[in-house]
């Protein structure tokens, strides 16, 4: 949650959920995190953050 690009995603399944919001969002934003570090590792690079703005 203290990064802001997933607690803006959090913040926006949340909202966007109609049962179950905080498994819900919770579970999409663990997914979304877990891609990001899986993929530089199947492909050998170093993760780089996004800069927003």
């Amino acid at each position: 949650m203290r990064e802001p690009e997933y607690a803006a995603f959090y913040r926006k399944k949340f909202t966007e959920a109609r049962h179950h919001h905080h498994k819900r969002a919770l579970v999409l934003t663990a997914r979304k995190l877990a891609r990001m570090v899986f993929t530089p590792l199947s492909e050998g690079q170093i993760y780089r953050p996004r800069r927003l703005g």
